[in-house]
């Protein structure tokens, strides 16, 4: 048997921020890496630095993507909005790569698996709107911001599931589950073909999942890199997300 028959899915990745990926950061991009491979994928770290054509060749190549995090926030500009002060410089091409890579997975029905930025910037490339700072905008006690280099141990706060949705059936049912958490900006309007999966007791979205075709895509304002380790539902996503694209490729050479 080959090697190309044998190995899983091909995943990609794109660095979180343009300077860790040009200062050779990779600690936080590892545990995204470290999940896709525990649950059966290749993963492929993917330059933000590429040409346009370079990186729709890489993504066509590809079978799936993980959106990670990054302490960047989507230029407000992007939704419409004004930059308020607490709102994080934005870094256009790490907003450049995970656009690009959306519009391919979504023309070729490749699953995506988008994490705390990741679900930010799933939700307004189809035309959603964020919450720029939940303090001021919700006033919330959750603690849903978390500085690790200034706090421990990790927070985590309970985040309620919707009923017959995809993330329910990953969570085997479960319809309360506990998350960590370190941001400080959420989806306010959810974007076109995307239904509220989960929230917090606050009523901050905590998860997304497509609902425009067939295709897997499901958002998750937590880190669930953060907890594939040991945790068996932060462990099912990256399943999900690693069968799903197994399973498009198998049809796509068909």
């Amino acid at each position: 048997m080959s090697e190309i028959s044998i190995r899983g899915p091909r995943i990609g990745v794109p660095y979180r921020t343009k300077k860790e990926e040009v200062t050779g950061q990779t600690a936080k991009l590892d545990k995204y890496l470290a999940a896709v491979r525990q649950a059966g994928g290749e993963a492929v770290p993917v330059s933000l630095r590429l040409a346009p054509s370079d990186l729709r060749r890489i993504a066509e190549g590809l079978d799936g993507y993980v959106l990670p995090g990054s302490p960047a926030d989507v230029d407000p500009a992007r939704f419409g909005a004004a930059r308020q002060p607490a709102c994080a410089d934005p870094d256009p091409d790490r907003e450049r790569v995970d656009f690009s890579l959306l519009e391919h997975a979504f023309a070729e029905n490749k699953p995506v698996l988008a994490i705390c930025f990741g679900i930010q910037s799933l939700n307004v490339f189809l035309g959603g709107t964020l919450i720029q700072h939940i303090p001021a905008a919700v006033g919330s006690q959750i603690e849903h911001e978390w500085e690790r280099e200034k706090a421990a141990p990790e927070p985590f706060h309970a985040a309620r599931i919707e009923p017959e949705t995809q993330l329910e059936q990953l969570a085997a049912g479960t319809r309360e589950v506990m998350v960590n958490s370190s941001h400080h900006q959420s989806i306010e309007q959810a974007g076109r073909g995307l239904r509220i999966a989960a929230r917090a007791a606050d009523g901050v979205i905590e998860a997304v999942e497509w609902t425009g075709d067939s295709n897997w895509v499901i958002g998750v304002q937590w880190h669930p890199e953060r907890m594939a380790a040991a945790d068996a539902f932060a462990q099912s996503l990256f399943r999900g997300l690693v069968s799903a694209a197994a399973a498009r490729r198998a049809l796509a050479r068909a």
